[in-house]
């Protein structure tokens, strides 16, 4: 066997994909209260719509929706900080990327420093505490600019789990599993 993946990488990979699911599912609950997007300070019913999706309207929903979000995206940023401090540390992002081809180094760079903290920001500027505070909603472009950000950025992040997801298992499920479980591959894979 061969090393493939050290403990804080498994960890925080597992704790992010339950978090992450987390989000998803309160995203979809919260979105279902209202699903309408728009774009400035304002937006409800009655005013215009930027994009408008056809859900259906769920206002049940958004109470623990919101209560599983807030959890969910704190463990997510606190799970993220340790990911990267770690992997700055022992310089997870430059020699142990190399593993990869380019584009899925540079796929996971822009999730990781890029998508990541926007999603982060976006959610905050939605606060209005933080934004008493900060006020990052008028960065973005408004309070609404920074939901329908949000959505997209929350989209995109959904499309990169699938596509990793599917990168798996065409690249062989069992043997990349048990690299992000046991942090190792069979001696054979390493010449892959």
């Amino acid at each position: 066997m061969v090393p493939r993946h050290s403990a804080i990488v498994r960890i925080t990979h597992w704790l992010h994909l339950a978090a992450f699911l987390a989000l998803l599912v309160s995203g979809i609950a919260i979105l279902l209260a209202h699903p309408r997007l728009y774009w400035g300070e304002t937006g409800g019913e009655g005013s215009p719509a930027l994009l408008e999706l056809p859900l259906p309207l769920n206002l049940d929903q958004s109470g623990w929706g919101r209560g599983l979000h807030f959890l969910a995206a704190w463990i997510c940023v606190g799970n993220g900080l340790a990911y990267v401090f770690a992997g700055l540390w022992t310089r997870h992002f430059s020699a142990q990327m190399e593993k990869y081809e380019v584009a899925q180094r540079a796929a996971y760079r822009v999730v990781i420093f890029i998508l990541t903290p926007l999603i982060v920001i976006s959610g905050l500027a939605m606060s209005p505490a933080v934004n008493s505070v900060i006020p990052i909603a008028t960065v973005l472009g408004g309070h609404q600019s920074s939901r329908t950000i949000h959505f997209f950025v929350a989209c995109i992040l959904t499309l990169f789990l699938l596509l990793h997801i599917l990168m798996v298992v065409a690249n062989g499920f069992r043997v990349r599993m048990r690299g992000m479980i046991t942090g190792e591959f069979a001696e054979e894979m390493k010449s892959q």
